[in-house]
Order: structure tokens, then C-alpha cells, then sequence
């Protein structure tokens, strides 16, 4: 994306990814698109863990619903196309806020799962375990405030890089080249 981009196109997408996390951090429980690519990559996670026993693959959901977007992240700096990790960089702020509805659902277990079943809930079986399950609100209260973090950052800086190419401390390497 980043030298492809003009200007204005990287700054709308800058636009749009401030009013949709605007509205994502208002309502983090309503389900929208990218929660089916969240669930997806979550579902994936048990599989993929479930080898490291009962407890990892609990988590695996979690893990891989985090690790997926986060990997398109690192893949992009290290590509040194700062735009598109910023860009993507948001869909992690996204996955956070998914994950902290299911952490504070933990004690409810009112979320509809796949399973239909209360007794998969992974977040409720993970702070059980845990003897941590009176502080599921905590838990997803954390998630939150992660993917607020994220969703600043990458807003902040499709901005920044939508105005410029390279890191700000960088900058000299640019001219010195």
C-alpha cells in the first residue's frame, strides 16, 4: 500500500477507520463483519493448540484470534511498509475488543457459542481454572483498553504515514540514501 496510495486515499482510509472505531469502541458487543474473520482464525486456534493439551487449546482460540492479525502487522513493518502495519494494526485493536466481550461473559455465559453448549465457554473455563473467574470484568476490561490502545495507534498513524513514508526517527536514513 504505502508508495501505491495517494495521499487523500490513504487520509479517507484514515477517515473511515476513526468513524468504524468510533463506533466499535461504543458498542464492542455488537457483531460486525470482522468478527467472522475473528472467529474463524479463533475456531483455528483450538485446533492448532490443541496438541500442547487441554488448557494451551482453550486458549489457542484466543491466541490465534490475536496472533493472526499481529503477524500481518510485524509481516508489514518488517517490509517496512508502515502504512499497511498501521492499517492492520487496527483489525488487532479489533480482535481485542471481541476478546474482552468473551472475557467479561465469562461468569454470565451468555454469549451464543458455536457449541450452544455454556460448558465450552473458553473464558469461563480458562479464569476457573485460573481461580481468577471473579475477575472476568477486569480481564476483558484489560482486552478493552488494548484494543483502544491499537485502534488509536493505527488511526494515528495511517495518518502519519499517509503523509509520510518513513518512521519519524528514520527519516535521516531516507536522505542519507
Amino acid at each position: 500500500m504505502s508508495g501505491r496510495w495517494p495521499r487523500y486515499a490513504k487520509l479517507a482510509l484514515a477517515a473511515v477507520l476513526l468513524a468504524y472505531g468510533i463506533a466499535l469502541a461504543a458498542s464492542p458487543s455488537t457483531y460486525r463483519w470482522l468478527d467472522r474473520v475473528d472467529l474463524i482464525f479463533h475456531e483455528a486456534g483450538h485446533i492448532i493448540f490443541m496438541p500442547f493439551g487441554p488448557f494451551i487449546c482453550l486458549m489457542g482460540g484466543t491466541l490465534m484470534q490475536l496472533i493472526a492479525p499481529a503477524a500481518f502487522v510485524v509481516y508489514f513493518y518488517l517490509r517496512r511498509s508502515y502504512y499497511s502495519a498501521t492499517a492492520v494494526l487496527f483489525w488487532l485493536g479489533q480482535s481485542l475488543f471481541n476478546v474482552s466481550v468473551y472475557a467479561r461473559d465469562a461468569r454470565a455465559r451468555a454469549l451464543p457459542l458455536l457449541t450452544g453448549d455454556e460448558d465450552t465457554h473458553d473464558w469461563y473455563n480458562m479464569l476457573s481454572d485460573l481461580g481468577l473467574l471473579r475477575h472476568d470484568q477486569a480481564v476483558g476490561n484489560a482486552f478493552y483498553a488494548l484494543g483502544l490502545l491499537c485502534l488509536l495507534a493505527a488511526v494515528a498513524g495511517c495518518v502519519y504515514f499517509g503523509c509520510h513514508e518513513t518512521l519519524p526517527w528514520a527519516a535521516h536514513e531516507k536522505k542519507q540514501a
